[in-house]
Order: C-alpha cells, then structure tokens, then sequence
C-alpha cells in the first residue's frame, strides 16, 4: 500500500476530530543535509479527549507541535481544525492561536521574571483585546488552582512555588479560553509531590471546560495516568497508537516495548543498542531496526521477517482511534 493510500485511508476511517495532522511533514536543512523531522504523520485529538505523543528526545514531538501549534509550516500535507486546513495569513494564524493553546515544560523559563503573576495572565488577553481584562484574568487564575486569585496579582514568578509558577503558566492559556491544549513536557520540570497536582488539574479542566490536549512527553506512567490515547514516535513517525490501557499494558512494537521496560513495575529491562535517532539519516526497511531487539534476538528471523526488517518500508500509520503497530513482526504474530 502506498503512503498516498494510507493517507487518504486515515481521512476515511478517523472519527470526528477537533485537531488534526494529515500526512504532515517537516524538513529542515541541518549541515547541508535535509532533516526529516517529521516524515508522515496522520494524528488526530478530539473533543474533550487527551492524546499523550510519547518518544526519547530527537524523535520529532516538539516538532510536531510546534506544526499544529502553526509556528512551523509543513513541508507537504496539512493541519486541521474543525475539519478547515489551517491558514497561515496572520490574521487567521492570531484567531486560531486563541483556540490552540501553548503550556511550556518551564514555568521559568516561559515567565518573564520582570512582570506580575497579573500581567503575565493579562498578555494574551491583551493582545487579542478581550473586555472585560481584570475579570478573565482573575477566572483563569481561579480554574488553575490559584484561589483567591486576586492575592497572587500582584506577585512574581520568583515569589512563587514550581507548581505555582506552572499554574500561572496553565492559567495564561486559559484567559483565551481555548479549546486545545498543547502541553510540552508540562510536569518535566517539577518535584514529585507537585506533578500529581497538575496532572489532577489538566484533568479537572477537561471535566470541567471539555478542554482536549496533547500532551508531549518522554513519561509513559504520565501518558497512563493522563491520556485516553497514545501515540508512539519514533524517528519523524507514529510507529504505534492506540487507547492508552491496550498499547501500555500489551504494547506491540519493539520500541513502545523498550520504553515500557524502564518503568519500576517492568519485569524485564531492555537496553537499545545501535545509534540513537538521526532524521538526516533515515535508515531502509523500518526505520527502528538497527536498534531492535526482537530482530538482534533472531526472533523476527525465526518469524521469517528479518529480510522486510532491514528493506521493506512500512505505511505511514494512520489516524483510528483502534491499537495499531507499524512493524512487521507485530504484522505476523498479532
């Protein structure tokens, strides 16, 4: 099956979604070579639903948002939002940043220490010239757990806790009262005791304002503990998706299989040998089998796959709500 296939299969067999990514990819030019950042992607979040996108560093998930965020453009397909392709004029791109909001992974790092837990609350209303200013900032303030919100105006970020700081952050996304999270890394930064509280947060505005998020993170316990859906990337690609309980309890591809094994509870750890992720140098056949260790094992021989391992390409995944893995071992034993 072509890609072209594949694609126009995703667009066919999704469910409705709010926010979506068809066939997108995303090229960079890096020391004169070209960097396939993200290399086809079909993914979609819907309303109300929490999608984490989880991967080691260098896979292509900050890229990735960053594209359905519109600060990158894709090289080929497209985003989506409310079934329109996104339009890059600026007016357009300011209106749709109001439905599709940014949470950094460092609250300090995204506050300027210079401004008031206010002002920055106030920016984004600010720039979009919503009324009614003091009342929308002290309501966000308020559904990010900062209560009463007017003792916090007038404070600084360095006057604050870490969780506090990520709730000012939660709570300037929520002044524009989007309808899209898009949280990178939101608890990467924070002490243990605090991640459970944001966590409970994203969850309690989901319930409360039907909000839908992607989270982005390297954490699969955060991914079981927040999301409704998983997808998996590896090297520009989702290589495995699917509801969050079926792809963690029983994942199917080797690469989802090693990240699981870091986790306490694993009853078997799994070291990756082999090069970590290069998206100028994409690799024939699956692109994760010179690190694979189903294939180092001899299973995928014994399987009698090991030959498509290392030549024979997969599709590009498409966007099903249903568990679904881009390996051909997975392929023929189920």
């Amino acid at each position: 099956m072509t890609e072209t296939q594949t694609t126009e299969e995703a667009v066919s067999t999704a469910r409705p979604s709010l926010l979506e990514a068809r066939d997108l990819h995303v090229e960079f030019s890096s020391r004169g070579r070209r960097a396939r950042a993200v290399d086809g992607v079909n993914l979609s979040i819907g309303a109300g639903e929490i999608v984490a996108l989880v991967g080691e560093s260098g896979c292509g998930k900050t890229t990735l948002a960053r594209t359905l965020l519109g600060l990158e453009r894709p090289t080929s397909g497209e985003v989506r939002y409310g079934g329109a392709a996104l339009d890059y004029r600026s007016k357009a791109l300011k209106a749709y940043r109001r439905q599709v909001q940014l949470v950094l992974q460092d609250p300090t790092g995204s506050l300027n220490p210079r401004h008031t837990v206010y002002e920055a609350v106030a920016e984004g209303p600010r720039i979009h010239g919503l009324p009614d200013e003091q009342e929308v900032v002290a309501e966000a303030l308020s559904r990010a757990g900062l209560r009463p919100p007017e003792r916090f105006f007038l404070r600084y970020p360095h006057e604050l806790s870490g969780g506090q700081r990520q709730r000012v952050v939660i709570a300037g996304a929520l002044a524009l009262n989007p309808k899209v999270l898009i949280a990178d890394e939101p608890v990467a930064s924070l002490d243990a005791s605090v991640r459970g509280e944001i966590l409970a947060l994203m969850l309690k505005l989901r319930a409360d304002l039907g909000l839908s998020a992607l989270v982005v993170t390297h954490d699969l316990g955060l991914a079981w503990n927040i999301a409704d859906r998983v997808a998996v990337m590896y090297l520009g690609r989702i290589v495995e998706s699917g509801p969050v309980e079926q792809v963690l309890t029983a994942p199917r591809h080797p690469y989802t299989q090693a990240l699981m094994s870091v986790l306490p509870e694993s009853p078997e750890r799994v070291v990756l040998t082999g090069e970590p992720p290069d998206p100028t140098r994409i690799p024939g056949g699956c692109r994760f089998h010179a690190r694979c260790q189903v294939l180092a094992s001899g299973r995928a021989a014994e399987a009698g796959v090991d030959g498509k391992c290392r030549s024979e390409p997969l599709s590009v995944l498409p966007a099903v709500p249903g568990p679904q893995a881009a390996c051909h071992y997975a392929e023929l034993t189920g």
